[in-house]
């Protein structure tokens, strides 16, 4: 029996999705259990709790085989990340109530700084709260989600995709959901390890390539123009930040530009993604034309 937080949204839901393929059975700890009716009805125990709940975390833990834990994201935090905070110290009390036989951590990469990140803060708030728990422990520090630039598949149709990235033929970290979900469901059910380990997820891929991607599944050129820094806020307002809550996202790719943020911190191991960004993109083109889309505040 395996924990999955967040199985209502697209990471946790694919985590799951990978372990129940594999024959494992899957433990979810849900705000509201209607929401994830479906997944009872696929053998899922569904425990119904609040996550800013130690005790109902604790309960969820009891008896699994590992666990695997994430924060919902906050795109518009409070400067003292108040919100994340309250979750950090809840899933810090439950695992030293109940530590699992393994853990699997969602964090970020950057987080091993701790100043300069911007919306990543928590997640480095995360992990160095988590450091000394009495069980094994990987912490998942992914690239940028090719999800992430999805919004492309729309707003690229002028032949333009916008990024804040400022050089668009500069390689960065990226990575899609489903090779995260794929690693965190390995690290839960293959052989145990000792201790720490800290694992950078992804492959280094351009705004070129995310422009070129986008192009081939939309069926135009389209090319990645750079926005200008003091056009950042604006820009950021257009797409709907109000004023004065654009800080967290901009001190992100302040980080990147700046090659703060990124790969390559001494002591991890390297995972290289395997599903492209053209893949990602085509399948959610193939889901807005044909399917159903996930809708969750905990993705």
């Amino acid at each position: 029996m395996f924990l999955v937080m967040g199985i209502t949204g697209r990471t946790g839901g694919s985590i799951a999705r990978h372990l129940l393929a594999q024959g494992k059975r899957v433990r979810a700890l849900v705000r509201d259990r209607a929401r994830a009716s479906d997944w009872a009805l696929r053998g899922v125990d569904v425990v119904e709790g609040d996550m800013s709940d130690p005790n109902a975390i604790a309960e969820a833990l009891a008896g699994v085989d590992g666990a695997f834990i994430m924060l919902p994201p906050v795109y518009m935090p409070s400067r003292d990340f108040s919100e994340s905070r309250v979750l950090i110290d809840a899933y810090s009390q439950a695992l030293r109530i109940t530590p699992p036989p393994r853990l699997v951590v969602l964090s970020s990469n950057g987080a091993e700084k701790t100043s300069g990140l911007g919306a990543i803060t928590p997640l480095s708030l995360l992990e160095r709260e988590l450091d000394d728990l009495p069980c094994p422990t990987a912490f998942i520090r992914p690239g940028s989600f090719y999800e992430n630039f999805l919004h492309g598949l729309q707003s690229a149709r002028d032949g333009v995709f916008a990024t804040f990235y400022a050089n668009t033929a500069e390689k960065q970290p990226m990575t899609a959901i489903e090779d995260i979900a794929a690693e965190a469901a390995k690290l839960l059910s293959s052989a145990a390890w000792i201790g720490k380990r800290v694992i950078e997820l992804g492959s280094m891929v351009s705004a070129d390539e995310i422009a070129a991607a986008l192009g081939a599944v939309i069926g135009r050129e389209v090319e990645a123009k750079s926005v200008p820094r003091e056009e950042w806020a604006g820009t950021l307002h257009a797409m709907g930040f109000p004023e004065g809550q654009t800080w967290a996202f901009e001190e992100i790719y302040d980080g990147v530009n700046a090659h703060w943020i990124g790969f390559g911190v001494d002591g991890t191991e390297q995972v290289e993604g395997t599903t492209s960004a053209r893949e990602v993109f085509s399948a959610a083109q193939e889901t807005a034309l044909h399917g159903t889309q996930d809708r969750s505040d905990f993705a």
